[in-house]
């Protein structure tokens, strides 16, 4: 017979040598925590000092970033990493430049992409195709400009939408050396060789009401779990505060998991996070009774602990608690502090189920 065999039979030995008055629940009566409502207030003006910009109502995200996260809901293991982000680019005529000063240099660059929404172009009769050249400029102060060749494409003329080019091997020298981004040249030439404006409106109106281009960057942070913004610590402390309230009443509750819903609006974060508007984040409630039951899912350590409390051979181990067990992930799409958009994977935001730990 095993040791732990042992301890847990002496336990129920035990156990049933207690009187039944030791073991009855305290009151569960309790004014609620008026306090709760001041702590998150408190919490959301702490947002404020973060320096944290909320973007203008006005703004929008582009809507390839809003297809990529519902796309990303439905297949999250797509993305070539846990974080998109897309810059728009500071133009002047064809051309561009994009600020990486957002970009974490410990995330690890998987993909770069120069997206480059494409209009018809008005040419002479008989042409039906134009390339166009992208090149990484070398010296912005150099008049007139130099520069490397990175991507050539030909394109068919009267067709119109996003042309995607990958140029990660560019944009991973510019955040290993900023000095060296000096932006990018979009340059279109017809057949015969003449220079084309890079963007012609069609003679119809167009559908599109975004910007023409961005820098749009995956990358992964190499983390299991990551920060959740920069505000986890808000979120964390209000539910907190809310199950403090209920915690003497969930004693007569063995331990499972609970709906909870997290609105981001209520928590004041709607300015800046544009999908979802809230999430069912769950939460664990109820108690880890002697003896452990095998529906609470405790751990060995939580088995010994339990039994350590009922002996009562140290007054400073309690009960075992009531905790997720399994966590799950969700994706946000966001607005960074450079009003950027972001599309993000974060581990470990749902409870998908509870045991005694």
């Amino acid at each position: 017979m095993t040791l732990l065999r042992c301890l847990y039979l002496l336990g129920l030995l035990v156990l049933q040598l207690v009187s039944l008055s030791t073991l009855m629940p305290a009151d569960v009566s309790e004014a609620p925590d008026a306090s709760v409502i001041t702590d998150v207030s408190t919490q959301n003006d702490a947002l404020q000092v973060r320096d944290v910009r909320r973007p203008p109502a006005r703004k929008k995200a582009p809507l390839f970033m809003l297809e990529m996260y519902e796309e990303n809901i439905r297949h999250p293991e797509t993305l070539p990493g846990n974080i998109v982000r897309s810059l728009q680019a500071q133009s002047n005529g064809a051309f561009y430049f994009f600020n990486l000063t957002s970009f974490n240099p410990r995330e690890k660059i998987t993909k770069a992409e120069f997206r480059w929404l494409r209009r018809a172009h008005a040419v002479s009769p008989g042409h039906h195709f134009y390339r166009v050249d992208l090149y990484e400029v070398l010296d912005s102060r150099v008049k007139p400009w130099r520069g490397n060749l990175i991507i050539s494409r030909v394109l068919p003329v009267h067709t119109e939408g996003w042309e995607v080019f990958n140029i990660t091997q560019t944009v991973t020298k510019w955040i290993l050396s900023s000095s060296t981004n000096n932006g990018i040249v979009l340059v279109s030439t017809s057949a015969s060789g003449h220079w084309l404006e890079t963007t012609v409106q069609s003679a119809r109106q167009t559908t599109y009401e975004e910007n023409e281009v961005y820098l749009v960057i995956y990358s992964n942070d190499g983390r299991r779990s990551s920060e959740f913004l920069k505000y986890k610590s808000s979120l964390q402390a209000a539910v907190q505060r809310r199950r403090s309230r209920h915690k003497r009443a969930a004693e007569n509750i063995y331990c499972q998991r609970t709906p909870l819903y997290v609105d981001f609006a209520k928590l004041g974060w709607s300015g800046w996070i544009i999908s979802p508007r809230g999430y069912n984040a769950n939460h664990c409630t109820g108690s880890c009774p002697f003896p452990l039951s095998g529906n609470l899912h405790a751990t060995n350590h939580a088995i010994v602990q339990s039994i350590v409390n009922t002996l009562k051979l140290s007054n400073k181990v309690g009960r075992p608690c009531c905790v997720p067990d399994k966590l799950q992930p969700i994706s946000l799409l966001y607005f960074d502090d450079e009003e950027n958009v972001v599309l993000k994977q974060y581990d470990d935001m749902v409870a998908g189920s509870c045991g005694c730990h």
